[in-house]
């Protein structure tokens, strides 16, 4: 039984093919693209429940492909590039990547992160909370943030927002005026096997801020300098 489908996008075809034998070898499918077009044609055809995508491609790089995938599907993507550049890691977090991988890696790495991520998606749960719980719905003035049917509402309006951005503002609503650090964070929602850092926790803060920006001034995201973030409310 296959442990799912993973499309690997690169135009190294050694590359490739060493992902595919390692990938396979733990019982996931392969479908590989060679370049940007191939990618997003495969994308819609084979309906993978991953990506690793490489940001150095023809026809199309890495961060237009990214942006297509990320038009109709919160699929999960490991970007995989040789650039180690912090404005890389930001713009690929910025875009919906789930993850970031600098060339030259460990295949044993790859397989890791690759499971780690999958786990974190299919677990929907990160805050604790068992799938039998009853609706799991936070409200405030003008938003409403139910984590049970993945909706977030801003003034009545439903705001597309990615899974990652939706458990952390309901984890930080939930517990109103309560700091957390940056790696409590990253505990909470990304889980102990995350391979990021910090910063991805900033990324997604910054996102959550330009949706959610003006709409009451009894309750704000707020950063606490030096330490993190809290979700202030005022009576």
């Amino acid at each position: 039984m296959s442990m799912g489908k993973i499309l690997v996008v690169d135009d190294d075809i050694n590359i490739c093919e060493l992902l595919r034998l390692y990938i396979e070898k733990d019982g996931y499918d392969v479908v590989i693209a060679n370049d940007g077009g191939q990618a997003v044609t495969k994308f819609k055809t084979e309906k993978p429940d991953l990506v690793m995508l490489d940001i150095m491609l023809p026809v199309l790089d890495g961060w237009q492909v990214c942006r297509e995938i990320r038009k109709t599907s919160q699929c999960p993507i490991i970007m995989l590039t040789a650039k180690g550049e912090v404005f890389d890691k930001v713009l690929g977090l910025e875009l919906g990547a789930d993850d970031y991988v600098v060339k030259p890696f460990e295949t044993k790495e790859i397989v890791a992160r690759i499971k780690a991520v999958l786990r974190r998606v299919s677990g929907n749960s990160p805050i604790g909370e068992t799938v039998s719980d009853s609706k799991k719905e936070v409200k405030y003035e003008g938003l409403s943030i139910n984590l049970t049917n993945y909706e977030l509402r801003v003034n009545g309006e439903q705001i597309d927002t990615p899974p990652k951005e939706m458990e952390l503002i309901y984890h930080l609503a939930s517990n109103p005026n309560r700091v957390f650090t940056r790696d409590q964070l990253l505990d909470d929602i990304w889980g102990f096997d995350y391979y990021g850092d910090s910063r991805t926790v900033d990324v997604h803060i910054k996102r959550l801020r330009e949706k959610l920006e003006g709409v009451s001034d009894k309750w704000a995201l707020k950063t606490v300098w030096g330490v993190g973030y809290k979700f202030e409310t005022k009576n």
